[in-house]
């Protein structure tokens, strides 16, 4: 299990069409990583759906504070590596971090992933 982390809110304003944006650059990963034989997650696939039900009302919120990284902290300790794409992220920085503590494989390739050596990195 491989988690794809990039910015989400890093350089948006919160702007929801960055937002989704950033998701989607995310998800770009998934199909390479699972057609590799590994299990892709992108945190903003559980985090946010919780978020909502929550009542978070807008990013940066109690609720979205309470779910948003912690629940990718949480996924860490499933997981058995990182792929850290995209640019300048505190969030995905932090799941490096993490990921390190736990003795996780960090890739900030996606060529660097087994199996995904030949395989081109998406292109956005």
């Amino acid at each position: 299990m491989i988690l794809v982390a990039g910015p989400y809110r890093s350089g948006t304003g919160d702007d929801p069409e960055k937002l989704a944006a950033n998701v989607r650059a995310m998800e770009a990963y998934a199909l390479p990583l699972f057609r590799a034989g590994h299990i892709p997650l992108v945190g903003e696939w559980l985090a946010l759906p919780l978020v909502a039900l929550a009542g978070s009302r807008h990013i940066g919120d109690g609720p979205f504070e309470e779910i948003f990284h912690p629940i990718a902290e949480r996924l860490l300790a499933r997981c058995d590596a990182v792929l850290r794409m995209g640019g300048p992220s505190k969030g995905a920085d932090l799941m490096v971090q993490t990921a390190r503590e736990h003795g996780l494989a960090v890739y900030h390739d996606l060529r660097e992933v087994p199996g995904c050596r030949d395989v081109s990195p998406p292109s956005f």
